[in-house]
């Protein structure tokens, strides 16, 4: 089972992605904010990241590029409610760009890509 990480500021979004992945079959843990993020990610060891871009304290943007600095093999999908951030250079970092929506189909597709292309690249690592 898949252990995914959800970094949102927003209370009924981590509860909305929290109950939708743990029904499609994943562990889900939820991080209110970027602080001590990658403290967490080294404790957590998630699978994958869902990122929100615009919080209180914290600029997604700049997580990710933390985020790749020092654990470049998890996938990370950024998931926002404003499109203007796929314009910025450091959204190339991610994985996957999702607009918020409470259909939560797009972004459960771009997890199994995401998750799929990171054991496919484990495999061939292991060759």
């Amino acid at each position: 089972m898949a252990k995914i990480l959800i970094v949102d500021d927003e209370e009924h979004i981590r509860y909305l992605y929290s109950e939708e992945l743990s029904e499609a079959g994943y562990e889900v843990i939820t991080a209110e904010s970027g602080f001590k993020l990658l403290e967490r990610i080294e404790e957590e060891k998630p699978d994958l990241v869902v990122l929100d871009i615009k919080m209180v304290d914290y600029n997604g943007l700049d997580l990710l590029q933390d985020i790749r600095n020092r654990f470049y093999d998890i996938p990370v999908v950024l998931c926002t409610a404003y499109d203007t951030f796929k314009e910025d250079m450091k959204s190339i970092a991610a994985d996957f760009y999702v607009i918020k929506s409470f259909d939560l189909a797009e972004l459960k597709s771009k997890i199994a890509m995401a998750l799929e292309a990171g054991d496919e690249a484990g495999e061939t690592e292991s060759l």
